[in-house]
């Protein structure tokens, strides 16, 4: 039994030379489901999990629009007939990734590769609720790491620790990077406090990048979250 939106089923792998985190979530096998991130060739490891957990997905919603996490949004979309969700802020991304990134390794990464937006885009506002494929979703801006970067965070549940999908807001001991262009330091420790710090320690953090952690432990032990006040951001990464 379980309560309505409550997410039973997260299935991720991480996709690509970046690897990044692309997430498949439903209310169980079998149902519904969003794909968040679908980043460089995440098609193959996308359908495998559909096909494991016999899932139909509905969406695709995005945590920014950076290159590594939107890289198979359009193919993913057109394949399955489904729209795909991003922030207003990183829309432009979608169709100029190099935007996101300095002129040099934009040139360097995509060659004469060129990307488009899938057929149905929906804009992400802050504080909405998703309600898609029997879950329910909140959307957190959380610009720094871009100006449009958002998590999506599950509803409290008995006995069934939050989950917050953080993107790159917030990793197992560190934070996004803010280097890059649209990216800005004080913006992303506002957000860090913002969206981060209110939630409770037990909350299952599920980033863009690496392990997954809990915000007690970030709390904790990160060194971006103790007092904020570090001089610089990271700078690696995407």
């Amino acid at each position: 039994m379980r309560n309505e939106g409550t997410v039973v089923l997260v299935a991720g792998f991480p996709a690509g030379s970046f690897a990044t985190n692309c997430y498949v979530v439903a209310p169980a096998a079998g149902e519904e489901c969003v794909i968040i991130d679908p980043g460089q060739d995440a098609e193959a490891g996308i359908d495998e999990v559909l096909r494991e957990h016999r899932l139909k997905p509905v969406a695709v919603i995005l945590t920014h629009g950076h290159i590594d996490h939107i890289w198979s949004v359009a193919p993913v979309c057109g394949a399955r007939d489904v729209p795909a969700y991003i922030h207003p802020d990183d829309r432009g991304l979608l169709t100029d990734p190099a935007r996101g990134l300095s002129l040099n390794v934009g040139q360097q990464l995509f060659g004469g590769i060129t990307f488009s937006e899938p057929d149905d885009v929906r804009e992400l506002t802050d504080g909405a609720t998703l309600k898609l494929a029997g879950l329910e979703l909140t959307v957190d801006h959380a610009p720094g790491h871009t100006p449009g970067s958002v998590t999506f965070r599950t509803p409290p549940a008995e006995e069934i620790p939050d989950i917050l999908f953080s993107g790159d807001l917030l990793f197992a001991g560190s934070i996004g990077r803010s280097d890059l262009p649209g990216g800005d330091y004080p913006t992303i420790l506002r957000s860090l406090a913002n969206v981060c710090l209110p939630l409770p320690d037990e909350t299952v953090v599920l980033p863009g990048h690496g392990a997954q952690t809990t915000i007690g432990r970030e709390r904790a032990t990160n060194p971006y979250l103790t007092d904020l006040t570090p001089s610089d951001g990271p700078s690696k990464g995407l």
